[in-house]
């Protein structure tokens, strides 16, 4: 099967330098792992200690940063290496000031598994939430390498829990320990033998609720809000858009809306200004205008859409008009922000949570999506209830990092 699997990986490594001629993602994907040995090379030396921490994209990063950020002060003499699959994560993260080393993974090949972990010689290894490289993870097993899989989720569509998936169940042998999000996930992992594995929760919880400790303003925000009432529409698609829109154009000059697009390739952002009929204004033309003359603010770039949730009085989370389905409502949570989202969520156990605790608002379609709106809008106390919800739930959650680092600290520096 590792037979199978290898070839599959080379071929596929094949085709992605074919789809880098025509895709600018593909082309960062396949450029970006170019230049990470010699990267490796020229920053880590033989004798330096180091550990690594592997995110899928940025979501993964996120969410390991509590971990990274104890782990870095509990080993300081230690290097941290952060590893990124994909271009969104590395794109956005790659100047992050957690790590000493930022790179992407080379693709899952026995001779990159080999050169990679002999060029960096971690003592101790995290992968966040998923991702499991069978040749990554039986080099680190040769090698006796401390192995950590942290905010883990299992589901029992995944091959580890098929009759045919011996090859991948092998693969998670590598680990000491599995710090998983929930019971179920934990029920599942022992179902197939490991019992190496604790509830811990998610430590995204303890990455919002770190965000209300850092200083989120934004002049020009504050300038636009005006201290009027402030819908924030986050990380949206044009299947939440079209139904945005017509909401905007038939709304009341008294409120104002953000928005902060998933996509912000300049032809979309000019096709979403072009089909709102109200005052708006780019977050890249902002500079000697009067913003508090706009009703729209479009954020054409990225890397601060956390900061403008602090401004909202409602927040829509984009990506529940499509799949896998809705982004991160956590960070709205945390500021204490009633929710409304479209209606693929239930992959997403936090937002299936507080859809059901009544802190966030599911809509089907535009009729409902104007009667969540209308109702938050004009009725104080129900936004200011579902926004006590969201940011309860945020704090009864958090925990996760102290759990982790308990256990890592007892077996590590005992």
């Amino acid at each position: 099967m590792l037979f199978l699997y290898n070839l599959v990986v080379l071929f596929a490594s094949q085709i992605v330098k074919i789809l880098a001629l025509f895709s600018p993602k593909m082309k960062l994907f396949v450029n970006g792992r170019k230049d990470v040995f010699p990267t490796l090379k020229n920053k880590i030396a033989p004798n330096d200690k180091t550990i690594w921490f592997h995110a899928a994209s940025l979501g993964e990063f996120e969410q390991g940063l509590p971990v990274m950020e104890q782990i870095k002060k509990q080993f300081s003499n230690h290097k941290i290496i952060v590893t990124f699959f994909s271009p969104s994560g590395y794109e956005v993260r790659k100047n992050n000031s957690i790590a000493d080393v930022t790179v992407y993974l080379p693709l899952d090949t026995k001779s990159n598994a080999q050169k990679f972990i002999e060029l960096v010689h971690p003592e101790l290894v995290f992968f966040i939430k998923y991702e499991y490289w069978p040749n990554y993870l039986n080099e680190l097993k040769k090698q006796n390498t401390k192995t950590y899989l942290i905010s883990g989720i299992f589901r029992e569509n995944q091959a580890f829990f098929k009759w045919y998936g011996g090859f991948y169940r092998n693969a998670l042998q590598t680990f000491d320990y599995f710090f998983v999000q929930n019971d179920s996930s934990k029920q599942l992992i022992q179902s197939i033998g490991f019992n190496n594995v604790k509830v811990s929760g998610d430590t995204r919880f303890d990455r919002v609720v770190s965000i209300l400790e850092r200083d989120n303003l934004l002049d020009f925000i504050e300038q636009f809000k005006d201290d009027k009432t402030t819908i924030v529409i986050g990380s949206s698609w044009p299947k939440d858009e079209n139904l945005l829109v017509n909401y905007i154009n038939n709304s009341s000059e008294n409120v104002k809306f953000i928005i902060a697009p998933h996509n912000i390739k300049s032809e979309q952002i000019a096709n979403l200004k072009q089909q709102i009929t109200k005052t708006t204004v780019l977050f890249s033309e902002k500079e000697n205008k009067n913003l508090t003359e706009f009703q729209v603010f479009i954020i054409d770039t990225i890397g601060i859409l956390t900061k403008i949730y602090s401004y909202a009085d409602i927040a829509y989370v984009g990506g529940g008009f499509g799949n896998p389905g809705v982004h991160n409502i956590l960070e709205p949570a945390t500021f204490g922000v009633p929710i409304v989202v479209g209606p693929n969520y239930s992959h997403f156990a936090e937002a299936t949570a507080l859809v059901n605790m009544n802190g966030c608002i599911s809509v089907p379609d535009q009729k409902q999506l104007n009667e969540a709106f209308d109702l938050l809008l004009n009725n104080e106390d129900e936004r200011y209830e579902k926004g006590h919800i969201c940011s309860s739930f945020v704090q009864m959650n958090k925990g996760a990092t102290d759990i982790i680092l308990k256990h890592i600290l007892n077996e590590n520096l005992n």
